[in-house]
């Protein structure tokens, strides 16, 4: 895809530092607090419809787990290799324990994960089927969740490994998918940061004083309460929520149309989408853009170009079906290939 020849012409500049920050994303300590969720795709073959109810019936063939939610923010991290600690809650049962499974394969620290024995694992089911030589189409998602907050206790030992750890990395992120476990509480602890970076569907303004916020258009309207339908209505939201989040800094996703970064000093700069044309999925890029961001942050680059490796990011798991993620190596290719 033909890139803005000023764009262009920053990239080039800046490759080979972008190039050296992604060589050190393996140094980086990170501890992520998040609604872990675990996403479960179960697919089969349509046999016919029921007798008991027009539904289908459908054969299964095979299930998939993966980590959703802000498990899959986690799991971005590990991915990418830096050194990771969860936080979150996980539910007495099969769900949680899987979870846990996939962190423990992947390297990541899980002391920070507690047993909630009250609430169950938030579990994410989609359901598709498929005919005879036909392509395989989602039915329906089964959400297993609880609208009751956690206990005081868990809250509390949540906050508390907070702060005895907090001095032991180089950021802090909240992945907030409004399950309950970043409550004022354990917000308060991660916020005590100096690098927290806060990527949440809504209430941004509980994080006050963060960083970076990473909200999508959609989100960005919701906290700013009008339509960003203009270059203009984006640059005032885009002062708006710095004013409303007293962050240093607001990057907000914005799909096909790429992203925009506000600072708090005054700066604005749009970065374009790098794949536009082979988009199957956008399921969890928000998470990927996070993951690359706060990495590249932590191995010393400026918050454009941070923004810049977390587009790139983004760029390679919108090209893969249901919850993804990338790697170090394909980043690098795909900078390489825009500099071509």
């Amino acid at each position: 895809m033909a890139l803005d020849r000023s764009f262009t012409k920053q990239l080039t500049a800046a490759a080979d530092q972008l190039f050296h920050y992604l060589e050190q994303f393996s140094q980086a300590k990170v501890l992520v607090v998040g609604d872990l969720t675990l996403d479960e795709f179960l697919t089969g073959q349509v046999e016919r419809i029921s007798r008991e109810a027009p539904v289908l019936i459908i054969r299964h063939e095979n299930t998939r787990q993966v980590p959703g939610g802000g498990a899959n923010a986690v799991y971005n991290f590990a991915q990418l290799g830096a050194q990771v600690k969860a936080v979150g809650l996980i539910g007495k049962d099969e769900q949680g324990q899987v979870i846990r499974e996939i962190f423990a394969s992947a390297g990541i620290d899980t002391q920070g994960v507690l047993v909630d024995a009250q609430r169950p694992t938030v579990t994410k089911t989609r359901i598709s089927g498929h005919a005879r030589q036909s392509v395989t189409q989602q039915i329906v998602r089964v959400d297993r969740k609880s609208d009751e907050p956690p206990d005081l206790e868990l809250q509390l030992q949540l906050a508390q490994y907070i702060q005895q750890h907090q001095d032991t990395v180089d950021a802090v992120v909240c992945s907030d998918y409004g399950d309950g476990t970043l409550t004022q509480l354990v917000t308060a602890a991660a916020l005590q940061h100096p690098c927290t970076i806060v990527d949440t569907q809504k209430e941004l303004n509980r994080y006050r004083g963060a960083l970076l916020f990473t909200p999508n258009l959609p989100e960005a309207e919701q906290a700013v309460g009008y339509a960003i339908a203009t270059p203009q209505d984006l640059s005032r939201a885009g002062r708006d929520l710095l004013d409303l989040t007293e962050a240093q800094n607001i990057l907000i996703t914005r799909g096909e149309a790429g992203m925009t970064l506000f600072e708090q000093s005054g700066g604005e700069f749009h970065i374009p989408a790098f794949n536009r044309t082979d988009v199957f999925d956008v399921t969890g890029a928000g998470d990927t853009v996070v993951a690359a961001l706060t990495l590249g942050l932590t191995a010393g680059a400026s918050v454009w170009e941070a923004a810049v490796l977390g587009n790139l990011a983004a760029s390679i798991v919108v090209r893969q079906f249901g919850t993804a993620t990338t790697t170090t190596s394909e980043i690098k290719l795909a900078l390489q290939n825009l500099l071509n």
